[in-house]
């Protein structure tokens, strides 16, 4: 029981300090605590210009703007719930793909330490309109886009896989001031070890027709449509076996997302003890130092010397010893024999 509550320990000190000694922001964590007081956050747009390469696309492009639209609010209730925020403000608009067409300039791929991602550049003119315009400090960015990129990927009883380039949907995110300027960014590269963040999978090997052909090639194949709903719909529950707001696809990229945005976890609860932090005790009045009364001196003694008496006076008599002389001890009296 010992050794397990100082593993416990261990783990928590060793958490701590990876939470302590990572900023997930391109800026000082105090800078972007001071600079962004209120967040808005846009609805989750789509990427329809991406590399989304399903048959059906327009269908699945209707079908992932209906779930977005389903969890959109749930990612504002979850920052709120942080307490990293003044406010957290959801900006609805009337039309979410007018609104990404006009505040895009740009996007690439990127393959950034082995993750590969979609990345979004939006005018700054157009980042400042937004953000006076529903009056917030910074505005955050959730785009929805498709990405082919190489995976491995197991059969259902994990004995076989098949590496192929598999098409995606990802999910990405960015925080941008009125200025344009990024100040976070999703996925995090300031933080732990990043993957791309993939919100469906639109593709599977499909072993059992190749087992069933008894052919060594294995088709990749892109999943139905009513396939993708049912996935994209699931729910999962919370820790008190409560149903969660938010499908389990997209709370899981929320949750992911939100943990990086959150205050860091501080041990021994250090933001409380330097919010009560008394102020400096201001510096006591200086007394003056008494001065010293001058006295006068005393001249010294001066021994007297011995002179003689004149003549016909009567000698001065010495002074009694004071020496204290005991007293004889009485005798007592010894009765005689008188026989």
């Amino acid at each position: 029981m010992q050794r397990l509550a100082q593993w416990l320990l261990v783990t928590v000190l060793a958490l701590t300090a990876f939470g302590c000694a990572h900023n997930p922001f391109n800026i000082p964590r105090d800078s972007y605590e001071q600079k962004v007081k209120v967040l808005g956050v846009a609805p989750i747009f789509v990427d329809t210009d991406s590399d989304i390469r399903h048959p059906e696309k327009e269908a699945l492009l209707a079908l992932v703007k209906e779930f977005n639209k389903k969890n959109e609010k749930e990612l504002v209730t979850m920052i709120k719930d942080t307490g990293a925020y003044f406010s957290v403000r959801f900006i609805d608009a009337a039309d979410p793909d007018q609104l990404f067409r006009t505040l895009l300039y740009r996007d690439e791929r990127r393959d950034d330490a082995g993750v590969a991602y979609n990345k979004q550049f939006y005018k700054t003119d157009e980042i400042r309109n937004l953000i006076t315009r529903n009056n917030v400090d910074a505005v955050l960015l959730v785009v929805v886009s498709g990405l082919t990129k190489r995976d491995r990927l197991f059969s259902s009883n994990l004995l076989k896989y098949l590496d192929a380039d598999y098409n995606d949907l990802i999910m990405t995110a960015q925080v941008l001031d009125a200025n344009g300027v990024t100040l976070w960014e999703y996925p995090n590269f300031r933080v732990g070890g990043p993957s791309t963040p993939v919100l469906a999978e639109l593709q599977y090997p499909d072993f059992d027709e190749a087992g069933a052909n008894l052919d060594e090639r294995v088709d990749v194949k892109f999943k139905t449509i009513p396939g993708l709903a049912r996935y994209l719909g699931q729910k999962d529950k919370d820790l008190l076996f409560r149903e969660r707001k938010a499908t389990a696809p997209y709370y899981r990229l929320f949750d992911d997302m939100v943990g990086i945005l959150k205050p860091p976890f501080r041990l021994f609860g250090e933001d409380k003890q330097q919010a009560v932090t008394p102020s400096p005790a201001p510096p006591a009045a200086v007394q003056p130092v008494a001065q010293p009364v001058a006295t006068p001196a005393v001249p010294p003694a001066t021994t007297p010397t011995a002179t003689t008496p004149p003549a016909g006076s009567a000698p001065t008599a010495a002074p009694a010893d004071s020496t204290a002389i005991p007293e004889p001890t009485p005798i007592r009296e010894v009765p005689l024999d008188t026989k």
